[in-house]
């Protein structure tokens, strides 16, 4: 399965790289056509979203109608091959902004729409990658949901894709917009923390619906298109539950790193400046949930960083997620002899610290932290998302922003890259249950 898999996925993606792609990358290319239009300053950027989703619905509009109006900013279509959600996202776009869009059945309609200048993304998480290409390819900036890529083919795709054009693309790493993650990122560069020893991290939920979705008993093949909601993945036969409920399904999303750990470990890449792990041993299961779905319910991850010519430098990450039991919720705490960072509740303390009875046995000096409080925390839903967070709208005008201004976004196409890297490199110790590393000169996963 694992071979017809890459010899399907690259193959899609040699299509696409020269354009000729028959599922949804008909405009690819740098034809003069691919070029968008030239915004002028007091020009309004009209936006599109591919992918009517319940995050989309939830989070992602509110974020942008923060800042539409001051921005000058409109969405104006719609791309979902399911019939059901067009009619919902032009009813509920005319709702909540007062304007109609246009539907479009697939996003080759979309990009041959005219005065189109940019896209939302918040599709199903193994199209993310290649949908970020076409929109690019197309002459198009993108706000592109996490995990930015399921595999490295198609992480490497997108890469080239906004290497070689120029366009402006958000990855969903919304925690590079928050002020307070800001602020530790410079607290730590600053040298006042001290080397990182080691980072600790969870997501737990207890939720025995977590990415199950209802309307699995009411869709219906007729009314979408399979074929192109498979993309580069194998061709089988239509199924509701991986249509609806793909974030359970490998090869279409690998469900708790993809979703949550991408966000806290691409902190870890954000405030070392390392690309990516030395090495990853993972282990899970499904020990709870036994609904048919494919990927784990409980993992536990443990990565070796540090710089790759220098093994006597370095320091430990642990990443541990449960959906049956919530203590602890999600954590991120960084480590030092001389105390820790704790991002839940964004203080600096010298807690854990190198004390002075400590030290005077060692014939050394104390080494503690000096407690502060990290300035301007943010919010995040880590739940069922009921609106609009602040971290999210701040990530959402951060695009729009550099969407105006052609600078390089908070997370870029090269740091989804690497949180992809990390992603990869954990779902394929938790398949092989051997311990995993990267070949940087081949860009490869090495295993064992």
């Amino acid at each position: 399965m694992e071979n017809k898999l890459e010899n399907t996925r690259r193959d899609f993606i040699k299509k696409a790289s020269i354009g000729v792609g028959a599922l949804s990358l008909g405009a690819m290319g740098f034809s003069a056509k691919s070029y968008a239009r030239i915004i002028g300053a007091n020009e309004r950027v009209q936006v599109g979203i591919v992918g009517f989703s319940s995050r989309f619905k939830s989070s992602l509009l509110p974020s942008f109608m923060n800042h539409a109006k001051e921005l000058n900013f409109e969405f104006v279509g719609v791309s979902d091959i399911w019939n059901r959600r067009r009619d919902e996202a032009e009813a509920f776009v005319k709702e909540k902004t007062g304007q109609s869009i246009r539907k479009f059945r697939n996003n080759d309609e979309l990009y041959a729409s005219k005065d189109l200048d940019a896209v939302i993304i918040s599709t199903a998480d193994f199209q993310h990658a290649l949908m970020g290409v076409e929109a690019v390819r197309n002459g198009k900036d993108a706000y592109v949901e996490k995990p930015m890529a399921e595999t490295l083919d198609d992480a490497k795709a997108i890469l080239k894709a906004v290497n070689e054009t120029g366009k402006i693309v958000q990855i969903g790493s919304q925690r590079r917009s928050a002020p307070n993650y800001i602020a530790a990122n410079e607290y730590i560069r600053s040298g006042k923390f001290g080397d990182i020893t080691m980072v600790e991290m969870c997501w737990n939920v207890n939720q025995p619906g977590r990415w199950r979705v209802p309307l699995v008993k009411e869709i219906r093949q007729e009314d979408t298109d399979w074929n192109r909601f498979l993309m580069n993945r194998p061709k089988v036969a239509w199924d509701p539950r991986k249509y609806l409920e793909f974030r359970l399904f490998w090869p279409y999303s690998s469900g708790i790193p993809g979703q949550w750990m991408s966000h806290q470990i691409d902190t870890v890449h954000w405030f070392t400046g390392l690309d990516h792990p030395r090495s990853v041993s993972a282990n899970g299961g499904i020990y709870m949930w036994k609904d048919g779905r494919t990927n784990a319910d409980t993992m536990t991850a443990v990565f070796d960083y540090g710089p790759q010519k220098d093994m006597s430098k370095g320091f430990q990450v642990v990443f541990s997620s449960r959906f049956h039991n919530s203590a602890g919720e999600t954590k991120e705490l960084y480590y030092s002899n001389g105390g820790m960072i704790n991002l839940d509740t964004n203080k600096i303390t010298a807690e854990g610290g190198l004390n002075a009875r400590m030290a005077a046995e060692m014939n050394m000096k104390p080494n503690l932290l000096e407690p502060a409080t990290l300035a301007n925390p943010a919010k995040m839903e880590t739940g069922a998302n009921t609106g609009g967070d602040q971290m999210t709208s701040l990530h959402m005008r951060n695009w729009m922003e550099c969407v105006r201004s052609r600078k390089t976004p908070n997370a870029s196409v090269q740091a989804g890259y690497n949180h992809s890297v990390a992603n990869i490199m954990t779902r394929t110790a938790l398949e092989t249950g051997k311990k995993v590393t990267f070949n940087d000169a081949k860009q490869q996963v090495v295993i064992g």
